[in-house]
């Protein structure tokens, strides 16, 4: 199974793209301005769509590529997402004040989208591949998920602040990468803490559950452009300081639009 990250910008600028994933073809977990990379072709084949949350990083690109692909595709595309983030999109997007009500038309019989809700611990399959629905804490209903591939899960955390229940779930997994938020610097850990996003410091304290028989890459999500290398030196300064005391260490990196995961 390959992932390519279409996204992984906490904000837009000049080469940052906000949150996307094409897991295969025909899988896209959130639809940020990253989508806009895929060609015509490319987004024609996308029969699923799963949504974290339904802020706007995440689903910006999902009614532009829709109307893009609407006269290529003969059956709708699967949106997958909590009913609260569905109830979102009906009314803030989908309401033919932002944009046409794809779930409606051409017809309600054969519209371009079709709503699809989960709950938290589904364990669904799209296009051959398991993806279980992960806990997520953020300021409006979230998620993260986990697509397992031949090496084992991909798991991406969603937008998250401190979250037990997430790690209780993936310790129990064969983890084969973990992407993982850390949106704000320590020096905005207030507003990260408001926000519901880590920072530095609090990623540092949420590793600290994996299981210690655990060790699979870490790839950093979701900065900030301006304090992207800020961020990033954070980390590595703790990573730093845990291994000059002998602390277990992670193989941590920053994740970069157009990377390809194997999984």
């Amino acid at each position: 199974m390959k992932v390519r990250v279409l996204g992984c910008s906490g904000a837009i600028a000049k080469d940052c793209r906000t949150t996307s994933f094409l897991v295969g073809e025909r899988i896209l977990i959130d639809a940020g301005t990253g989508v806009g990379d895929l060609t015509l072709e490319e987004m024609g084949k996308i029969d699923h769509v799963f949504l974290t949350h339904s802020h706007l990083d995440h689903i910006a690109a999902l009614p532009l590529m829709l109307d893009a692909i609407s006269s290529v595709r003969r059956t709708p595309v699967q949106i997958h997402a909590l009913s609260a983030t569905i109830a979102a999109l009906a009314a803030h997007v989908f309401n033919n004040v932002i944009w046409p009500d794809f779930s409606a038309i051409p017809s309600q019989a054969a519209p371009f989208l079709t709503y699809h809700p989960f709950a938290v611990g589904d364990r669904l399959t799209a296009d051959g591949i398991d993806i279980e629905v992960l806990p997520a804490r953020h300021t409006v209903p979230a998620v993260g998920f986990a697509a397992m591939g031949k090496s084992g899960w991909w798991v991406f955390s969603g937008d998250t602040e401190r979250n037990p229940a997430f790690w209780e779930r993936i310790n129990a997994m064969p983890v084969s990468y973990l992407i993982i938020e850390t949106a704000f610097s320590n020096r905005e850990r207030d507003l990260a803490k408001r926000s519901l996003h880590l920072s530095p410091d609090t990623l540092a304290k949420e590793l600290a559950h994996i299981a210690r028989t655990s060790r699979y890459p870490i790839y950093i999500t979701h900065t900030k452009p301006s304090e992207t290398n800020m961020i990033m030196g954070e980390i590595q300064g703790i990573v730093e300081v845990n291994r000059e005391a002998n602390v277990a260490t992670h193989d941590i990196h920053w994740l970069v639009a157009g990377q390809v995961l194997d999984v």
